[in-house]
């Protein structure tokens, strides 16, 4: 007998964490470079929003939380011009803009970087295919 799925109620993702190890470097980072609003600071802890989704920058409470983040995939209109913006930052650049995956309406690009933490994460736009 198979049991049913759980019905939690969720509705999408509040917030997201990201482990750093300095915190001003790192928020820094998110706010100046990649422009993420700031909306607060706590002690060890910042707080941005991306889109809706609350992205959280903090030092780990304890060991087994002290690794690097999961890869987040951030939506640029133009990828070219975020990649731009990237290096001008002087942002190290794991890949560059790139075309992963021709769709039937769009094509995705993406490119990858590291954050001041080490962490890789990418920019990805779909664009839009002309007749």
């Amino acid at each position: 007998m198979c049991a049913s799925p759980a019905n939690l109620g969720i509705s999408n993702i509040g917030q997201i964490s990201i482990i750093v190890k300095d915190l001003e470097r790192a928020t820094a980072f998110y706010r100046d470079v990649l422009g993420l609003p700031l909306l607060f600071t706590v002690p060890s802890m910042a707080f941005f929003d991306c889109g809706g989704v609350r992205l959280m920058l903090g030092t780990a409470s304890s060991p087994e939380y002290d690794h690097p983040s999961s890869i987040f995939y951030f939506r640029v209109a133009d990828i070219q011009a975020g990649y731009r913006q990237l290096v001008q930052h002087s942002v190290e650049i794991v890949a560059p803009p790139r075309l992963i995956a021709a769709m039937p309406t769009h094509d995705l690009w993406m490119t990858a970087f590291k954050d001041g933490e080490g962490n890789i994460h990418q920019l990805m736009s779909e664009v839009p295919r002309t007749a």
